[in-house]
């Protein structure tokens, strides 16, 4: 369906004579975001017009339609840092690949393998059915979609979780106040997941109050627990990845921007285990310190 958003013909004005004396898209957005417009709504209105004026098409006088204009994804500087290693308060940890768009890097030597077994042992005796949300409700459900099982630490659980959740919150380069509690995710021989985005979409009262209180989930970090035997990978369709589940490794990649958009391009989903399982640990981080429901 189109969205259609109304605006003045002053505001049309406006933003024509400030892109002919040179102020940036970027910046026509943050004045219309501090006079209190949405984040959606800013950037169809000032990408239409940039469109229009590249295109030698009339400029917008008093609405856009959300569904002919490309809202294409603006690509911030990463939140991960640069070079090929990591040094954390206890383990270096070495950048083996990365992409840009979207942005993804393959790491290794995150755990060692007794940490990994030990994650294991302790998720084990916790696990329930995976679920995931329902868009229309809001509420956590069983889904086709997803076979797994899985469980959540809380944040600095415990002296072992605390020192994980600090390595990982130096390798996402965010505060350990930004990260939800780390998931285990368990898929035993069969199991996988359909492609699926990590980011939060306000469609529901729930994900609406959750964006609220901490913001939008901005970057995932997938650290593999176990060697599969065959199947498993972790993929990503637009991208041409497919991550092979090594112990100690990890898939990071980063999804949202301070404009509000979000990366379709993050599309990813679990290959399913052919032989063997495969277990993993999760961690999301968030925009601002999360605080649960």
């Amino acid at each position: 369906m189109s969205s259609i958003i109304r605006f003045s013909p002053d505001l049309s004005a406006w933003i024509s004579q400030n892109l002919d004396q040179g102020a940036t898209p970027t910046a026509l957005m943050t004045v219309m975001r501090q006079q209190r417009m949405e984040e959606l709504a800013a950037q169809a209105i000032t990408q239409a017009f940039v469109t229009a004026r590249r295109t030698g098409r009339k400029v917008p006088v008093d609405h856009v339609v959300i569904d002919e204009i490309s809202l294409d994804y603006i690509y911030p500087s990463p939140l991960f840092g640069a070079g090929n290693r990591i040094q954390t308060a206890d383990r270096l940890v070495h950048i083996n690949a990365r992409a840009e768009r979207p942005f993804l890097a393959n790491l290794s030597n995150v755990f060692s393998t007794e940490e990994c077994a030990q994650l294991i042992e302790l998720a084990r005796p916790r696990l329930t059915k995976s679920t995931i949300v329902d868009p229309m409700t809001g509420k956590n459900i069983v889904s086709e979609k997803r076979t797994s099982y899985g469980m959540f630490f809380k944040l600095n659980e415990n002296d072992f979780i605390a020192k994980l959740d600090q390595r990982i919150s130096a390798i996402m380069n965010l505060p350990i106040e930004h990260g939800e509690g780390i998931q285990i995710l368990y898929y035993p021989t069969g199991a996988g997941s359909d492609p699926h985005f990590d980011f939060l979409t306000p469609l529901n009262p729930l994900n609406h109050a959750s964006l609220n209180r901490s913001g939008q989930r901005c970057s995932t970090l997938v650290t593999y627990l176990n060697h599969v035997e065959e199947g498993g990978e972790t993929v990503f369709p637009e991208a041409g990845w497919a991550v092979s589940p090594i112990p100690g490794n990890a898939v990071y990649f980063e999804y949202a921007n301070a404009h509000g958009q979000v990366d379709h391009a993050s599309l990813h989903a679990s290959n399913p285990v052919i032989t063997g399982e495969k277990w993993v640990a999760t961690k999301w981080m968030r925009q601002r310190p999360f605080v649960s429901a």
